[in-house]
């Protein structure tokens, strides 16, 4: 099924219980986007969220923020500063793995981008220990419970378009620990088939293990659309699927929210208007879902949804 069908789908059956902007104290003069999922580590809550200003592309901070009131976050003081954009938190044992994109330049222009990776179990004391793959956003992890860690690539480019159609893939493979995290084990991973049409792209945002055995997996899904005003803009939509590790069976790949399901905003610029990229889900006491999820590259929000892996198992 194509993305605008899924997204038709969707907007027919969509039930969305809450919808509300995040507050972030302590980053005056800078956007906060594209964060990370809130989490608990030793008694707190936090959320790392990706800092920069409207008018600047590809100079982005990361920093750690501490819940300070219901939706609201405050940097905490003298926390590391990552150059680093979109983090991504995963509990891997008795550690915290964070991962972000990191834009290189050469004699300040563009050059590429790398998925660094930093672990460690004092929060505040992350160490680098590896760097993805060349050109490849949105690498994953998840613990697979005492077999081993799952990883989700996310190759893309004019070559995967040339040999599949879609301008992205998502690969998955299982790692015995997080020494074999390499470029080279990421880039290998086989990819999931039947996830993108034709010239979509998407990635997976934040993976769990359920307690089925299954892998619940909250993502983007982009295509390529026109305004009504015949402005290009690429749009991209929260969603979900599952995988079994063991065959990459993919089963419910579907949207789960898009842009106008959150608060009204600004984008950083026309293309992204339509832009809505997911951190991923808490669950909560009543059974529901909170998605957190990145709107126009300005602001991040948070929406209340039904359990997006229900019937296939719950999170661990």
């Amino acid at each position: 099924m194509q993305a605008v069908e899924k997204r038709r789908s969707f907007e027919q059956n969509k039930r969305v219980y809450e919808s509300v902007k995040l507050t972030f104290r302590g980053a005056d003069g800078f956007d906060v986007y594209n964060t990370s999922i809130p989490f608990e580590w030793q008694g707190k809550r936090y959320i790392y969220g990706r800092l920069e200003r409207r008018h600047e592309w590809a100079r982005s901070w990361v920093r750690l923020f501490e819940a300070s009131g219901p939706d609201e976050w405050t940097v905490v003081p003298d926390s590391m500063i990552y150059q680093l954009e979109d983090p991504y938190v995963s509990r891997i044992g008795d550690e915290m793995v964070l991962g972000g994109t990191h834009v290189r330049f050469l004699q300040g222009t563009y050059d590429t981008f790398y998925g660094y990776f930093y672990r460690g179990t004092d929060l505040h004391d992350l160490r680098y220990f590896t760097t993805g793959p060349d050109h490849m956003k949105d690498i994953r992890l998840v613990d697979m419970a005492g077999g081993g860690i799952g990883v989700f690539s996310r190759p893309k480019g004019d070559t995967l378009r040339q040999k599949y159609g879609s301008l992205s893939m998502i690969g998955f493979t299982v790692l015995d620990s997080l020494e074999q995290l390499s470029a080279e084990t990421i880039e290998q991973a086989p990819y999931i088939q039947g996830m993108f049409a034709a010239d979509e792209w998407g990635g997976c945002n934040q993976a769990y293990l359920l307690d089925s055995g299954l892998i619940g997996a909250i993502g983007h899904l982009g295509y390529p659309a026109v305004r009504e005003d015949g402005t290009k803009i690429s749009a991209y939509m929260n969603m979900s699927f599952i995988i079994d590790p063991r065959t990459r069976e993919l089963h419910d790949c579907r949207v789960i929210a898009t842009r106008d399901c959150f608060p009204d905003g600004p984008a950083k610029k026309p293309v992204l208007t339509d832009c809505a990229f997911a951190a991923g889900i808490v669950m909560r006491p009543d059974g529901k879902a909170d998605l957190y999820s990145g709107i126009g590259d300005t602001e991040a929000a948070r929406i209340v949804i039904d359990d997006p892996f229900a019937g296939f198992g719950r999170i661990v």
